[in-house]
């Protein structure tokens, strides 16, 4: 998801970051499927616990990583003066239509094999909110680029004082405000008045600003892994207490996954290449792949939930599930099924002239 390549020199990790994203927001839903038995019945053991929250919050970083990659692409100061018309012309065609195409798809996926009744209810709710849970991105996606226009005239002036106000604002805005909320038990909480910066525009323009800041890959690679054990501790904590938000620390607003967020996106980056160097490494097996996926990431995405579900059903001979496969390995074995599958489908369906701008 996120922006193509452009084709003018480019040091930004585009294929690395989505890929990276792509696999840990395909593991949030395995970790469902894998090991969901247990799960509903709530009969995690110790071990089984440690695993299934250790996946889930490396699940996490997905989204913002997407977000601060756009945010990356979008907002670069060589963009302010593109023709608004044009900037959403380009989105329409890489995203809108097919936003239209897959929840055509999904409408018919929801009442034909997951039998839905077909109500005035259901149509309504399916066209505001979209036609299955992860279209929920797409409506966030859409609302960034409505706005993105405006940011991009504002951060190509900002200072680098600025992009620290920002950032600070935000985060203490985001995460006082959770935190709050979180530890008073939803008695107390800040006026929605006071911090009025959205989470995902903050990640937005992050992406925009950790792009260009180099900070050593060691210290980038003990932030990401202290901001991922914090985010397993703290649930896995908050779990055993039988807190009221048992999933507290992996929202998108705590302060464990910005860090771990934020930290391996600078990490990742970090390997960023010219364009005449990504286009020579491409000729290797591991960059073919690599761009491969990063280039259907947004299909990926979106058909990722049907490839799931007719693996999860048994559609190819076989279940993969919590019952028959420890978490441990059924969960990336799971995603790694579910990424072939979703290119399998997805590369000869964009073969066809008239469908490929469809597909993503």
């Amino acid at each position: 998801m996120g922006e193509h390549k452009s084709t003018v020199t480019s040091v930004i990790s585009v294929d690395l970051i989505r890929v990276v994203a792509i696999f840990a927001v395909i593991v949030l839903h395995a970790v469902v499927y894998a090991s969901n038995d247990v799960l509903i019945q709530n009969n995690l053991t110790v071990y089984r616990g440690w695993v299934v929250t250790g996946y889930l919050s490396f699940s996490r970083i997905g989204v913002p990583l997407f977000l601060m990659l756009t945010g990356a692409l979008l907002l670069a100061p060589s963009k302010k003066d593109e023709d608004i018309s044009i900037f959403f012309k380009k989105r329409f065609i890489r995203v809108g239509l097919p936003f239209l195409f897959w929840g055509v798809i999904y409408f018919l996926w929801d009442i034909y094999i997951e039998n839905q009744a077909v109500t005035q209810e259901f149509i309504i709710r399916g066209i505001l909110s979209g036609p299955y849970i992860t279209f929920w991105y797409l409506y966030m996606l859409l609302g960034l680029y409505l706005v993105t226009p405006l940011l991009r005239v504002m951060v190509a002036n900002f200072t680098n004082k600025h992009f620290k106000y920002f950032i600070i604002l935000w985060f203490v805005g985001i995460t006082l405000t959770a935190w709050i909320k979180f530890v008073s038990n939803g008695q107390y909480q800040i006026d929605g008045n006071l911090f009025l910066i959205p989470l995902s525009v903050g990640y937005f323009v992050m992406g925009a600003y950790f792009v260009n800041i180099q900070v050593k890959r060691k210290i980038l690679g003990v932030f990401t892994v202290l901001g991922l054990a914090l985010t397993v501790i703290a649930t896995y904590l908050v779990v055993w207490s039988g807190g009221s938000n048992m999933y507290f620390f992996q929202e998108y607003s705590s302060f464990t996954v910005i860090l771990a967020s934020v930290s391996l996106f600078m990490l990742l980056n970090s390997y960023g290449k010219s364009f005449e160097v990504y286009q020579a490494e491409k000729s290797s097996w591991k960059h073919r792949v690599l761009h491969v996926i990063s280039e259907n990431s947004l299909s990926i995405y979106l058909f990722h939930m049907i490839a799931l579900s007719l693996i999860k059903n048994g559609f190819f001979g076989f279940m993969l599930h919590g019952r028959n496969v420890d978490s441990i390995i059924g969960v990336p074995l799971l995603v790694t099924l579910t990424v072939l599958l979703s290119l399998i489908v997805i590369i000869p369906l964009k073969k066809i002239p008239k469908l490929k701008k469809f597909i993503g």
